[in-house]
């Protein structure tokens, strides 16, 4: 017998009789034990029994009848505590695994008050419309188990205009999302004043979501909710419910400004699970360059699939899938599985699609799904077998969710993540305990970032008049809006701020940027066509002229880029390459709010000011990266002013080190910078895009010693809360780092560590490496 599992037999025979999943873990032990195996880790996480609470004598005999018939006689410990501390009129947060049965947590609550309360009402807040859709089939079910008539609703941007003064007046549940809250239900609270009067419970589901730029946000919409609700009399209780982070409760408080109590031991009965790292082999230990981790991906898959086990296959973005659909298409055409039994799945399909693949999958027709995060969130797709991650999705609790979507009902399930060549991949893959320890991810958020604060007091001045000295989420208003008044958006008169522009505010804000000044990008293919719009930020390095811009699997190539009228004009194109911007940034200390000795260097965090241009981009083709040319630009340069965490490296620290050349230097702190980025994304639960990364020379001094600083900046502007955590973990920073270039096979620096020395500079590796270790005491200083 082959030990290899994943060995490719995409042109063998498909096997007659398909061994269970056990017959599979065993093969996959014994190819574990083999030498440089590529399997880093198998974790057996062992079956639990459930931990079980008697119906509290408040539950309403209706609910519990409902409940027996659905041969619920108890309920999973997690679940009772949430109820009974909801019924004191207490916020709750429940933090507890995948398919723990957390819905329970906040819809008994929910229909207790209802059938108690014939007027109260609630709202649900899902981060996205299938998962309201899938949580509405939930509700409902509930509700007819009682014979009830109470109203529940999805209400988003899919509702029938023509419906929705129905659903406003009929609903005693409305589910929804952030983006329809902000814009369709709050500026036009007067619709909903029944609502508002009777709000007594407000539902956060995937809490864990709301973290960064977007979190903020959100933050500021419940500030609107709270401000509403205060003018019709009410004042709603919060459950909300999240995947394990390391700070479930700090969130919860920071996004709702209210104590919360935390329910996290659950009580619910898991099956055996095997959880598998899979780093695919080196094909060139020089450049340290690994075989494609999508054709991994894909050889496991088939391999599995093959065995008769449903398998979902996890992408990172859409165009991973989209390859990766095709591959596995291909491969089970030649017998693997039956026609039509391989689909794909993400937002951009239409939702009928969407369901009929989730129907499907319960039903067992479908035995392979490729999918992005669309279904990485709690939609019932019933008890898949296996799930393989392309890649590592960026957090441990996104990853632990992927994998929780095997084994739902309580069977025996394998999850194996194949990491790609990126940095934080390559370091959880070769660090399996920092992973299976207990979750080491904060959830932050800076609510009080001044662009995001202004923009939604625009927006809550539109909802209501702000009155003098009212507050805003703890702030002061007054010169915020006489700032605003200034700009003509605001009219003081009686005592209160009132709103006099003619624009709608609420239209102008994303969600998921801090600013509103957004692109558009136009397809000139045929006819011109909006296909896209693209933040600020974003559009800068994504669609410069001559830029290959990625849109739905497809190539546009940027034939005008018009930076004042904020409009960029594509064309489709077919090409082997795409395009990467090269930047030049300076960032300069404005303050510094605290500091602390690190070695003979010193590390810092405060205020600065990110100057920054685009001056050219790369051409580099797909799967080799292989750069094949190069351009200049000359766009603009940027100004901002954000939050840093720095070190700061002093002549007296680089003089340790007498055998490097300055180029040498140079290249090793270069080489730090790219990697401690990728580790600070993994502690700050964060896309590396959101921190930005510079080295300069420090001038402050006015001294001629070389003495850099190298800064991990918040790459928004006003920053987002991500300086003063990095501050607070710099030793647990430096040191994973340490631990990410050591582990690294390659011998020079390669993009899984510090990055190519053709971009970085020779010797970048071991430079970095022996500055790391004189900065860490423990790492035997010097050398």
């Amino acid at each position: 017998m082959n030990p290899n599992l994943f060995a490719d037999q995409s042109d063998a025979a498909p096997l007659v009789h398909r061994p269970s999943l056990d017959a599979v873990l065993h093969r996959i032990m014994e190819w574990k034990s083999q030498p440089n195996s590529p399997i880093r880790a198998v974790r057996h996480e062992p079956a639990h029994l459930g931990q079980y609470a008697d119906f509290p004598d408040f539950l309403n005999p209706a609910l519990a009848a409902a409940l027996a018939k659905r041969g619920i006689s108890k309920l999973y410990s997690h679940q009772g505590e949430s109820l009974v501390r909801a019924e004191a009129g207490e916020n709750v947060v429940v933090v507890t695994p995948t398919a723990s049965g957390k819905t329970l947590c906040y819809n008994l609550p929910v229909l207790n008050r209802l059938l108690a309360e014939p007027n109260a009402r609630a709202f649900y807040l899902f981060p996205t419309k299938a998962l309201a859709e899938d949580q509405l089939h939930e509700f409902k079910a509930a509700v007819d188990a009682m014979s009830s008539d109470i109203g529940v609703f999805t209400y988003d941007g899919d509702t029938p205009q023509d419906a929705r003064k129905a659903i406003r007046e009929k609903a005693r549940v409305a589910l929804t999302n952030p983006d329809m809250l902000h814009s369709g239900i709050l500026p036009h609270h007067t619709k909903w004043a029944k609502f508002f009067e009777n709000l007594r419970y407000f539902i956060i589901d995937e809490l864990h979501y709301y973290r960064g730029v977007y979190g903020s946000h959100l933050a500021n919409i419940v500030r609107r909710v709270k401000r509403i609700c205060d003018f019709y009399g009410s004042k709603p209780q919060f459950i909300a419910c999240s995947a394990t982070i390391a700070n479930p409760k700090e969130l919860a408080e920071a996004l709702i400004e209210e104590p919360f109590e935390l329910v996290s031991n659950s009580g619910a009965p898991t099956g055996e699970k095997y959880f598998v790292f899979y780093n695919p082999p080196v094909v060139n230990h020089q450049l340290g360059i690994r075989r494609s981790y999508l054709h991994e991906t894909k050889r496991i898959a088939v391999e599995l699939i093959d065995k008769g086990q449903q398998t979902l296959v996890f992408c990172n973005n859409r165009l991973a899938t989209e390859i990766l659909i095709t591959y596995l298409k291909d491969a089970c055409e030649k017998g693997l599985a039956p026609p039509g039994s391989i689909r794909g799945y993400r937002g951009g399909y239409l939702p009928r699609e969407r369901r009929e693949i989730e129907r499907k999958l319960r039903d067992g027709e479908i035995r392979g799904v490729v999918a992005t995060n669309a279904l990485e969130l709690g939609i019932d797709i019933g008890s898949l077998d296996t799930v393989v991650m392309a890649g590592y999705p960026g957090t441990v609790a996104s990853s632990w969710q992927r994998a929780g979507r095997a084994g739902r009902r309580q069977n025996t399930s394998l999850a194996v993540l194949v990491a790609s060549s990126a940095p934080l991949d390559q370091y959880i893959v070769e660090h399996p305990e920092y992973f299976f320890g207990q979750s080491p991810e904060h959830a932050y958020i800076n609510p009080n970032n001044l662009e995001i604060l202004l923009n939604h007091l625009k927006c809550a001045v539109f909802e209501l008049p702000v009155r003098e000295g009212e507050k805003f989420g703890g702030q002061d208003t007054a010169p915020l809006c006489r700032f605003l008044g200034e700009l003509g958006l605001l009219h003081q008169s009686a005592g209160s701020w009132h709103w006099t522009s003619d624009t709608y505010p609420a239209d102008a804000i994303s969600l998921r940027a801090v600013t509103s000044d957004n692109f558009i990008v136009i397809d000139t293919t045929t006819e011109a066509r909006v296909i896209a719009e693209v933040s600020f930020p974003a559009a800068l390095v994504e669609l410069h002229e001559k830029a290959i811009y990625l849109h739905e699997a497809r190539q546009f190539q940027v034939e005008k880029f018009d930076y004042a009228q904020r409009k960029a004009f594509v064309r489709s194109v077919e090409c082997d390459y795409f395009t990467q911007a090269i930047d030049n940034v300076q960032v300069k200390e404005l303050e510094r709010f605290d500091e602390a000795p690190q070695a003979e260097a010193l590390a810092a965090h405060g205020e600065v000011r990110v100057n920054r241009q685009i001056v050219g981009f790369k051409k580099l083709k797909f799967y080799t990266f292989e750069n094949i040319g190069a351009g200049h630009l000359s766009i603009p340069e940027q100004e901002m002013q954000s939050t840093s965490f720095w070190l700061h490296f002093s002549e007296a620290f680089l003089n340790r080190f007498p055998d490097l050349s300055p180029a040498q230097k140079q290249s090793g702190l270069s080489g730090l910078a790219n990697a401690m980025r990728a580790i600070a994304a993994l502690l700050l639960m964060c896309d590396a895009r959101d921190l930005g990364v510079a080295l300069t020379e420090d001038l402050t001094q006015g001294v001629p010693a070389y003495e850099p600083n190298l800064f991990l900046y918040d790459a928004y502007p006003g920053g987002i809360g991500q300086s003063a955590p990095l501050f607070a973990l710099r030793e647990k920073l430096l040191a994973a780092t340490a631990q990410l270039i050591e582990s690294c096979p390659c011998e020079s620096g390669c993009p899984s560590c510090v990055g190519p020395p053709g971009e970085i500079g020779e010797g970048a590796k071991p430079a970095a490496l022996r500055f790391l270790r004189a900065l860490l005491p423990a790492c035997n200083p010097g050398t």
